[in-house]
């Protein structure tokens, strides 16, 4: 599917070079630990060096290669990817459960990205070591985390440019490291047949757990995929062929390296650092850390897109966003930033080195895998593939994503828990928001306007009662255009009457297209009430107010309102009439008798809410024209009181 928002939709020289940059950060610096985390402490053992590296060549095969570039870009939204695109392609099927892997993946690679700043970035900083053999690497580590948050409020408009160019000079780094160090064993060059794999994980006593620190290698392909919107996939595509051949020649340059000093040990050293020439150590450590800070803001960069997609999409409690950058999809949000930033500083002092923090990497992004292929193969028989083909795919990476994992388990009790922990209370909090809103759309009294449109038109022309605004706007949740929310009419009516020349109903519908801006205008009474529509896509910010203005400006250029204000002295001088936007936030009710798991649902959903953002900011509502109303949410009522009695 072509992509008309996305300007790098065409291969061209700029546009492989900026996908360098944006896409490939954390499947590019894992030769930085992967063998590293393989070999351990442990003697030098050439054949399992040779097995872990054919398993690396193949992994980057299989999951990158063929289930990510080849299979899983083909599953774009309007040119957009992702775990949460994916599930806007499938959610209309008649399996509504499929919210379930989409929370599940989504979660999980918000947590993969609290950990994969500090193993980069303390990977590339301890080659310092091999200058200053002392040096405490932590305060650099953290220093240089607490920096690349501290400058996300100014976006990455201006280290962009930056970005593509350095990954260049890594990559190319990369493959002649390796190129270079091949022929200190030759034998290396026969991990490419996939026998020494199976040799690996059949005759190596720890074989399948190897494949823990193997997985490493691959991280990054979810990342890929979600960066699709970016880069669009012809680029994606083609520069994967340059990455591929630079990664794969390291790994072998490594390996080479690796079985050519058999029977010693690495002693805290890193391969990756080892096959540098001493010369060239300083600078390679710098080129290294650059290219992990790039890695650590594609992540960021990520998460902030995937929340906000989670918020427009239901599954979020709405937080404050910015746009620090003109540059299309970037986007600040203040909360996650924090968040994240106190993660990687809290895995920093909890696991202090690269080594160890490999215990908690693999085991959340594995879950988001295998959460990405269920809803790859519900997307493949949406579009009908064959079904042969759809059932070889899926069985083979059930067996490969299911040995990943069982193999990544192993790790829980040395740190994995920490990024289940991480991804458990993510999934908590999007799942107590998803089925509040469903608890609250079941007991939402509807009705219909038009029972109450003579009533509205009467308030309007009634000249005993002041007027409250000109213009009166309320935001309705109800889809129904035909149908209006009780509490808007009992606000209107009987809270207070309020009197306007034009009462108008504004909805937002999010539509599984990710750039979709459109509206529709509704005149359900002439002159007195109009509602308006607006239709956005998963990714576009709702700045209601001025979506608002320029709908309004449409209406007004086409005849088909007058705004002028209805007072005769203001009217005569041709002044606008002044506009009310009224936003009801509900509350829970004591007076509620509700099943207790229900009770529980939504005393934590109105916490959360009490946290986050009101709904007049979250829309980009004008505090100086917006009223706030509380309105009590009675669900279920704990019954009549029948033996009240009067004493005389």
């Amino acid at each position: 599917m072509g992509n008309t928002h996305n300007s790098h939709s065409k291969i061209t020289l700029g546009g492989l070079i900026i996908t360098l940059g944006i896409i490939y950060g954390d499947i590019g610096t894992s030769p930085l630990y992967v063998l590293k985390e393989i070999v351990g402490e442990s003697p030098i053992n050439a054949e399992l060096v040779k097995g872990a590296v054919s398993a690396i060549f193949w992994t980057l095969t299989l999951q990158t290669t063929i289930k990510y570039v080849i299979l899983t870009l083909r599953a774009d939204n309007k040119g957009e990817g992702g775990i949460f695109s994916l599930y806007t392609l499938v959610k209309r099927s008649k399996y509504k459960w499929l919210v379930v892997p989409a929370i599940v993946g989504g979660c999980a690679l918000l947590a993969d990205g609290i950990i994969t700043p500090p193993i980069s970035v303390a990977a590339a900083v301890e080659g310092l070591r091999m200058l200053f053999p002392q040096i405490n690497t932590v305060p650099i580590v953290i220093g240089i985390i607490v920096g690349l948050f501290v400058i996300q409020r100014f976006g990455s408009k201006w280290v962009g440019r930056f970005f593509g160019p350095m990954m260049f000079v890594w990559f190319g780094m990369l493959g002649v490291l390796g190129l270079n160090k091949i022929g200190a064993n030759m034998h290396i060059i026969e991990a490419l047949n996939p026998y020494y794999t199976y040799k690996l994980l059949h005759d190596h006593p720890a074989g399948i757990l190897i494949l823990s620190s193997v997985f490493l290698c691959t991280t990054g392909a979810e990342a890929l995929y979600s960066d699709l919107g970016h880069c669009g996939k012809a680029n994606i595509r083609v520069s994967w062929v340059f990455v591929k051949i630079m990664l794969v020649l390291n790994y072998f340059g490594q390996g080479a390296y690796l079985m050519s000093n058999e029977g010693k040990t690495l002693n805290g050293a890193n391969p990756f650092f080892d096959i540098m020439p001493a010369w060239f150590l300083l600078p390679g450590i710098i080129i290294a850390t650059c290219a992990t800070v790039i890695a650590s803001q594609a992540l960021i960069s990520g998460s902030f897109t995937l929340i906000n997609e989670a918020m427009r999409l239901n599954m979020w409690p709405k937080v404050k966003v910015k746009y620090p950058s003109d540059l299309k999809g970037q986007l600040y949000i203040p909360s996650i930033n924090w968040l994240l930033m106190f993660g990687c500083i809290g895995v920093v002092l909890y696991f202090r080195e690269s080594s160890n923090m490999g215990a908690a990497y693999g085991l959340a992004i594995v879950l988001c895998m295998l959460m990405t292929t269920t809803l790859l193969n519900f997307y493949m028989h949406l579009k009908r593939y064959n079904p042969i083909l759809i059932v070889s795919i899926i069985t083979v990476y059930a067996i490969v994503e299911l040995s990943f994992l069982y193999a990544n388990l192993s790790k829980f009790k040395n740190g994995g828990w920490i990024t289940l922990l991480i991804a458990g209370t993510l999934m908590l909090i999007m799942a107590v928001w998803l089925l509040a809103k469903k608890i609250g759309k079941r007991y939402t009294d509807e009705v219909a306007l038009a029972d109450y449109k003579r009533f509205l038109i009467d308030l309007s022309r009634d000249e005993s009662i002041p007027k409250y605004a000109t213009h009166l706007v309320y935001l309705t949740s109800v889809n129904d255009p035909k149908m209006i929310e009780q509490k808007i009419i009992h606000s209107i009516l009987q809270r207070r009457p309020k009197k306007a020349d034009i009462y108008w109903f504004v909805h937002v519908d999010v539509m599984d297209e990710p750039y979709r801006m459109d509206y529709i205008v509704n005149h359900i009474a002439e002159d007195d009430i109009i509602r308006v529509d607006f239709r956005l896509g998963f990714r576009v910010a709702p700045k209601i107010n001025l979506m608002f203005r320029k709908v309004v400006e449409d209406l007004v250029m086409n005849k088909e309102v007058d705004i002028t204000s209805r007072y005769d002295s203001l009217q005569r001088n041709n002044v606008s009439g002044d506009f009310k936007f009224v936003i009801i936030e509900k509350y829970l009710s004591y007076d509620n008798d509700l099943p207790i798991f229900e009770k529980i649902i939504l005393e934590f959903y109105y916490f959360i809410k009490h946290l986050s953002l009101s709904e007049a900011r979250a829309f980009g509502l004008d505090n100086s024209s917006t009223k706030i109303e509380k309105f009590p949410m009675i669900f279920k009522t704990s019954g009549v009181i029948n033996n009240l009695k009067r004493l005389k």
